[in-house]
């Protein structure tokens, strides 16, 4: 901080971001003029008086995008969409705050995605565009998760596929990390073209010399058949789904990797949400 000293009877300003009105009713009895931020201020000068009463900024809502714990939500809708839903079992359901899942639906109610029935507690909330819903989360759950490469020999995809899931299932299963397989060729897809490439939605907190050592994949810098997915949370892995004894992302989840995966494409997308887009 920068401090000088002004010569002696010198009128004072004061400049801040804001002020309360009790800030500058004493500044004023001590003759300091002061002007803020937020549109305040008080000059009096010999000739000069003027005065301006600003306006404090309207607080923001935060947003209610369908990214991270408010795709959550967006997610448990789309998993069950005929299903009316209260408030608070949403809420608990995808271990969000109220206000957040208040937030959500407000602006799904908005843009006609949801509609609501009944009043207060009672309050059921269901989804009438399934479709323009499940593209809406895809959209905006936009994420850049750190990819860990490895290598697994195996003769073939499904090959590939059941080694790793069984080598998660026994070893991540003894240190509590948790697996989910994406965008895994004909296992879950069958439309979808196998590509010898298997990408796994991993726990967010495992170093990557556990991963390497949980699913026994080599550490390689390209040739890679296993990419190892973590993201800033577990969120990825919520309402995962157990497929032929594997652990596999949610149809949501998987609809939208399909849909960012650039081998796959957006005609696989849609066939894996089909079944979904058809309620």
């Amino acid at each position: 901080m920068h401090t000088a000293e002004a010569p002696a009877g010198a009128p004072l300003l004061l400049i801040a971001g804001e002020t309360t009105a009790e800030a500058r009713a004493i500044l004023g009895a001590h003759g300091i003029a002061v002007g803020d931020g937020l549109g305040n201020a008080h000059i009096e000068l010999p000739g000069l008086l003027f005065h301006l009463e600003g306006h404090r900024r309207p607080r923001q809502s935060r947003s209610a995008r369908l990214s991270g714990k408010a795709g959550l939500i967006a997610q448990a809708l789309l998993l069950d969409p005929g299903r009316g839903r209260q408030v608070q079992d949403l809420a608990k359901e995808t271990r969000t705050s109220l206000g957040l899942t208040h937030r959500v639906l407000a602006r799904l109610e908005a843009e006609g995605l949801v509609a609501a029935e009944g009043k207060g507690r009672d309050r059921l909330w269901r989804v009438t565009d399934p479709t323009a819903l499940l593209d809406l989360w895809a959209e905006e759950s936009v994420e850049r998760p750190v990819r860990t490469l490895g290598c697994l020999l195996a003769q073939t995809p499904r090959q590939l596929i059941e080694n790793l899931g069984g080598n998660f299932g026994r070893n991540l299963g003894r240190s509590d990390m948790d697996y989910a397989l994406t965008a895994a060729a004909s296992l879950v897809a069958p439309f979808v073209t196998a590509v010898p490439v298997v990408e796994v939605r991993v726990t967010a907190t495992g170093a990557p010399e556990e991963l390497y050592e949980a699913c026994r994949a080599g550490r390689v810098n390209d040739g890679q058949n296993v990419v190892l997915l973590q993201a800033k949370d577990d969120t990825p892995l919520a309402f995962r789904e157990l497929v032929d004894g594997l652990w596999v992302v949610n149809r949501m989840r998987l609809y939208a990797d399909l849909l960012r995966d650039p081998r796959r494409g957006r005609e696989q997308a849609d066939h894996r949400g089909q079944d979904h887009r058809g309620q």
